[in-house]
């Protein structure tokens, strides 16, 4: 784990994967005084942070666990049509249904959100896919998508270079709820084919 103040009021913290920095991100908010704490594929942000020394300290005295937080579980109901479907199924050497149900079969955890408003992380699918070689210029909102060994919902219409598999009706970002992101950090997803 390295540490590296940003500016005055931030700490940047490098651990080892997605799920250090989930697990770090969820532990900080009840650890560190911090105004926001931003989990990223291998960094979590801590802003607002009042004495970079204290918090340092205490971003010390953390333990990686192989234990994962445990959010709350969203269904997300999908269409497996996406027009990258069969050649995900060719890159992984099985049939479209054995896409299908290695991709229900995962439940995923939301790591970080980026990209979009909305556009969640999803981590834990256990097989990947390269990116396309030219992105799309727009991608329409709802596409399922996979790249690397990522997953991620397309939150509204834009580019995007992720292979599509699928589409779903879930509204993934709306600021009018409470919580405006749908698959906020820590959230379990599954998919489940319509």
């Amino acid at each position: 784990m390295r540490q590296r103040p940003v500016g005055p009021h931030a700490l940047l913290v490098e651990v080892a994967d997605a799920g250090e920095a989930l697990a770090l991100a969820s532990w900080a908010r009840t650890a560190v005084e911090a105004v926001e704490v931003v989990p990223a594929a291998c960094t979590v942000l801590l802003d607002g942070v009042a004495d970079l020394t204290r918090a340092a300290d205490a971003v010390r005295g953390w333990q990686p666990t192989a234990e994962r937080p445990r959010g709350r579980l969203v269904e997300v109901p999908t269409i497996y049509d996406g027009p990258d479907l069969v050649r995900v199924a060719e890159h992984w050497g099985v049939d479209v249904d054995e896409v299908v149900r290695r991709h229900t079969d995962a439940e995923l955890v939301s790591s970080f959100c980026g990209f979009a408003p909305g556009f969640a992380y999803l981590d834990g699918l256990g097989w990947s896919v390269p990116r396309l070689d030219s992105p799309r210029p727009r991608v329409a909102p709802g596409s399922v998508a996979l790249a690397g060994s990522w997953c991620g919902i397309y939150p509204t219409a834009s580019p995007g270079g992720w292979q599509l598999i699928g589409r779903t009706d879930l509204v993934l970002w709306d600021p009018t709820r409470p919580d405006p992101a749908l698959l906020a950090p820590g959230t379990r997803v599954r998919f489940v084919a319509r």
